[in-house]
């Protein structure tokens, strides 16, 4: 069918959001700004340490600066648009936003799924090759994992965000969700969309299961790779670098898994409008609480930063000059 027929059936889309009262909009648009101010300070403040901290510059900490920048875009993608409909209490959003926001959402997203992949990889060159680990990961390959995973995640977005609005929607036109999720949007098509979940599911295996197993077979081969060690440190420091790679992993697939790889039948807008807001808002702000909390270099590097800043303040004081005193007649 036609584009054209499509958006002159619904030119808009109203969204939900998570309550019509007044007060509790109030609240949730503090808490959800709070929530968004606290997820990009965070992994603004982890992106910043690794660019300024020369010790930093290694493919690790490369990866972890994509991943906050990954991060950083998804939770804008969303929650900023929510905040704008809580505060102004207008739930309308044009078909080309949404559009533009479903395409965004799911690209970054995509874009995440396989880049865990690659941080699996990593974490697998790191500990089974420890002295060729900068030789196979030099940085001519970090920038063509880092810009390969980005094109793929992009075009895949594009091609699940196509269908879906490409769509007949001849009303109703009311999206129970924050935002213009795939699945939300396609339950209101007037035509049968098991094609489309066919595509999407594919997609789903494709962007979830094949990465989900590339990254346990990975730490298979790291497990059985630090059993080998010998000493009891070597064996905890080298567990310790994957733990908070694992528990990223978790918090993200989980929710995703759930919401994306169903069909319509089994579709509940209260329920996956909940887990989207974990994986969508929550996740982002715990990325970097996990990532700084288990790490010595992260924390090493803010704590040189701090007493950096510290010590050109007082320099500035001490520098300052003192009045001459004038010679007694």
């Amino acid at each position: 069918m036609p584009r054209e027929q499509n958006q002159s059936w619904v030119s808009e889309f109203i969204l939900l959001g998570f309550s019509s009262d007044p007060t509790s909009n109030r609240i949730f648009f503090f808490a959800f700004l709070l929530l968004y101010l606290s997820s990009i300070l965070g992994n603004g403040l982890i992106v910043t340490l690794i660019c300024l901290d020369s010790h930093l510059h290694t493919p690790m900490y490369f990866f972890l600066c994509i991943l906050s920048l990954l991060d950083m875009g998804s939770v804008t993608t969303t929650v900023p648009q929510m905040l704008v409909h809580l505060l102004t209490h207008s739930q309308t959003i044009s078909f080309a936003c949404c559009w533009l926001q479903m395409y965004m959402f799911g690209a970054f997203g995509l874009f995440e799924c396989i880049f865990f992949v690659v941080m699996a990889y990593d974490r697998y060159v790191a500990i089974c090759y420890p002295l060729r680990y900068t030789i196979i990961l030099s940085w001519d390959l970090c920038t063509q994992l880092a810009a390969g995973t980005c094109a793929c995640g992009f075009f895949l977005s594009l091609i699940h965000t196509f269908l879906t609005m490409r769509l007949p929607y001849c009303g109703p036109n009311i999206v129970n969700h924050y935002f213009c999720e795939g699945p939300s949007v396609r339950s209101l098509a007037c035509m049968d969309t098991h094609l489309i979940e066919m595509v999407d599911l594919v997609i789903s295996v494709f962007m979830v299961v094949a990465p989900l197993s590339l990254i346990v077979t990975s730490y298979i081969r790291i497990v059985l790779a630090i059993l080998k060690i010998k000493s009891n440190s070597g064996r905890y420091k080298a567990f310790s670098t994957c733990v908070s790679h694992l528990i990223v992993v978790i918090l993200f697939y989980a929710p995703a898994s759930y919401v994306y790889m169903r069909p319509n039948s089994s579709y509940s807008s209260e329920r996956d409008k909940q887990v989207s807001t974990f994986y969508n808002v929550f996740t982002p702000l715990l990325n970097p609480v996990v990532y700084s909390l288990r790490n010595k270099d992260i924390k090493g590097a803010f704590l040189k930063i701090i007493e950096g800043v510290a010590g050109t303040m007082s320099g500035r004081e001490g520098g300052k000059k003192q009045p001459l005193k004038q010679p007694k007649k």
